[in-house]
């Protein structure tokens, strides 16, 4: 059984943590080391993470002297990272039981050097609200309108992962760059139709700030993509309207 590296970058999330952390302790696939990155300058949470680490030596914790955001610090987490794979999931998120077996099985099946699968969208209750469906990506322009890749169901191979190749310093968006990256090296993003992920949608997040996601997503096209300023405006009219029809 190869081993596989789950990140955890966490910003005031204690509300959830615990629950994310125990989806990935009680998953059915074993063999797999936890990494939690703290992201807070703030120090009062870091107690009750230490708790949650000492309960299972599989549970690593960095320790970021300042806050650096999410993808940095998984950024971090990947390169101290043990595994053949890696697999992401946010602080308030959660995994079905058996989310690791089944993605894996089937990414070995399909031969894929990164999957991501269909999820549910959660309240802060548990509340069911929606759900999105996964499909395959073979172009990076297939992405380009819609950012359709739920960060917390996605496994890789590390091997795929460079210096060139790793989440850049955005707030927001963050990992749509990273999938877009991936693509423009032909490597197919692959698929599997199981809601294996529960994606919480909370209030006050940096997700759900508009404002900032425009910054960001205008950040994607025109920074990270190198198109040109009218271009960047047109895909992020793309992505908005795309996201207002979620």
């Amino acid at each position: 059984m190869e081993l596989i590296s789950v990140i955890i970058p966490y910003f005031k999330k204690k509300t959830f943590i615990k629950e994310a952390v125990y989806s990935v302790l009680n998953q059915t696939y074993q063999n797999f080391e936890i990494i939690i990155i703290y992201d807070d300058s703030d120090v009062k949470d870091l107690n009750y993470i230490n708790e949650i680490a000492s309960t299972n030596d599989k549970i690593k914790i960095i320790i970021n002297p300042k806050n650096i955001g999410a993808g940095l610090s998984r950024n971090l987490g990947i390169k101290s990272s043990k595994g053949k794979y890696i697999a992401f999931l946010d602080s308030d998120d959660i995994w079905r039981r058996d989310k690791l077996e089944i993605q894996l099985a089937d990414f070995k099946k399909n031969n894929y050097k990164i999957s991501h699968t269909s999820y549910e969208i959660i309240d802060i209750n548990n509340k069911r609200i929606s759900n999105r469906k996964a499909k395959n990506f073979n172009s990076y322009k297939d992405l380009l309108k819609s950012c359709d890749i739920g960060l917390s169901t996605v496994i890789l191979l590390k091997e795929i992962l460079s210096e060139q190749c790793l989440f850049p310093n955005l707030k927001t968006k963050e990992d749509f760059v990273l999938w877009l990256l991936i693509l423009k090296k032909n490597i197919t993003i692959g698929s599997i139709d199981i809601n294996l992920t529960y994606w919480r949608k909370s209030p006050g997040s940096l997700s759900s700030s508009l404002l900032q996601k425009l910054l960001d997503g205008f950040s994607v096209y025109n920074k990270y993509m190198n198109f040109n300023f009218f271009k960047s405006i047109y895909y992020l009219f793309c992505l908005s309207i795309n996201f207002i029809k979620k």
